[in-house]
């Protein structure tokens, strides 16, 4: 014969609520193009802005973190047509919050204003 916490007396139980949100391990970010001059453009280092960053204080957390671009390609390859290229924070691009970014494959022009997801790992806290 069990008894509820109301006919004891003590506490009720209370439920857990779902969270509503799920903790994101990663930040927004958006590509703005290839580092370049005026003539030249370096399709190796892409321009990333990301989300709440807007001065170069603020990239020194994000240096080192790793960056994926994620997309939809036409052919399925290993059951899901969703790919990734991966690539890395290496330093700050000027006094806005901008930085840049080298991928391990260079980064299609196409990408060029998609969202990018910054990783919150390797930590070096």
């Amino acid at each position: 014969m069990s008894r509820t916490a109301q006919e004891l007396g003590s506490a009720p139980v209370l439920q857990r609520e779902k969270a509503t949100d799920s903790a994101n391990l990663y930040a927004k970010g958006r590509v703005l193009g290839f580092k370049r001059a005026k003539r030249n453009q370096r399709p190796d280092i892409s321009l990333i802005q990301i989300e709440g960053v807007k001065t170069a204080a603020d990239t020194e957390f994000y240096l080192g973190k790793r960056v994926a671009f994620v997309y939809r390609a036409k052919r399925e390859v290993n059951g899901s047509k969703i790919r990734c290229i991966w690539g890395r924070v290496t330093r700050a691009h000027g006094g806005s919050g901008t930085v840049k970014a080298r991928f391990r494959n260079n980064l299609p022009s196409k990408s060029f204003g998609a969202s990018v997801r910054v990783m919150l790992y390797p930590s070096r806290v």
